[in-house]
């Protein structure tokens, strides 16, 4: 005799309870018979219905940006992970233990390094060229490209991450503790003054920071001046008189040469300058599009008001 669930055209309404009966199917070569059965938890049906389905969560995920790294760390999914950038370690040690392929990033991917590491799953994000989307896409894997430009989208990227995961739980907690921390500063920097910041992610040329670097600035009580994102001039920026200027250039890490930007740009008779507030943060503490934003956050606050906010790791200041 064999048993067999017989399923309706239509899902169980919502009103069904755990205990109310189930029709249930008994067939056998002389005869069949229908009988009701009270099951004790609707989630056995969902088990036996899902016995035969394949898991299609991906297993084998390579990283072609550090935020991805950082994101798929804090949901506790690194033993995935089988392939990230050079990069990655500078913001997430765990990964430079020798276990995994180190490829490029979604700047310069190359299809068979991809390839290389047999993945599920390819998850990338800003920045792109045209030819290494291409590259990717060679590759035939399934693909997740990012392109966060405020922090409502880095909420959303975490979320997106998580899901094709399989961890939404996880991606809502991430979630919820960078939006805690931020609100944790924004409360202990109100009623304070708010300086004029000006802040850069590229030097040459001058490009000021991306929305979410503005977003954080704001949070700890300063004013970015500027249209973030976008590139400017040494003239434009000195005739705003920022009161402090924060540079973080995309993959110079703690070496932008505070100094000499002054110098070369004439900014000499700046506010900024003159009150010597101007500071070089790690590059992945801003550049970073995950979590890791809190660290620039904590360098930020300390910057806008040292009298409020405890010195952080990753920032340095002009002369020192």
């Amino acid at each position: 005799m064999t048993i067999r669930l017989t399923r309706s055209e239509n899902p169980l309404p919502s009103t069904h309870h755990p205990n109310d009966p189930v029709k249930v199917s008994l067939f056998s070569p002389e005869k069949s018979l229908c009988l009701c059965v009270s099951v004790v938890n609707l989630y056995a049906l969902r088990i036996i219905e899902r016995v035969s389905v394949t898991n299609h969560t991906a297993r084998r995920i390579v990283s072609l940006q550090p935020s991805v790294t950082v994101t798929l760390r804090d949901l506790g999914l690194l033993d995935r992970l089988v392939a990230c950038t050079k990069y990655c370690a500078d913001v997430c040690p765990e990964v430079a233990d020798g276990s995994r392929l180190i490829v490029s990033d979604s700047w310069t991917a190359q299809t068979e390094q991809i390839l290389a590491a047999h993945p599920d799953l390819v998850l990338a994000s800003v920045p792109y060229q045209l030819e290494a989307v291409g590259e990717i896409l060679k590759a035939g894997v399934r693909f997740l490209g990012l392109a966060p430009r405020t922090l409502a989208d880095i909420y959303t990227d975490i979320a997106s991450i998580a899901g094709v995961v399989g961890e939404p739980e996880r991606g809502a907690a991430v979630i919820t503790r960078m939006q805690g921390r931020i609100d944790e500063v924004r409360q202990r920097a109100a009623g304070a003054a708010r300086a004029k910041v000006f802040c850069e992610e590229w030097g040459k040329p001058i490009i000021a920071s991306q929305p979410w670097v503005a977003e954080l600035i704001d949070a700890a009580g300063g004013e970015f001046i500027g249209t973030p994102g976008k590139s400017t001039t040494a003239e434009e920026v000195a005739a705003t008189q920022p009161e402090i200027i924060l540079a973080a250039w995309c993959g110079a890490g703690d070496r932008v040469p505070l100094e000499k930007i002054v110098e070369q740009r004439g900014w000499q008779e700046l506010p900024a300058v003159k009150k010597r507030q101007v500071y070089c943060i790690n590059d992945e503490l801003l550049n970073t599009p995950a979590s890791s934003l809190l660290g620039g956050l904590d360098a930020i606050a300390w910057a806008i008001h040292p009298e409020r906010f405890e010195r952080p790791r990753g920032i340095r200041k002009i002369g020192g």
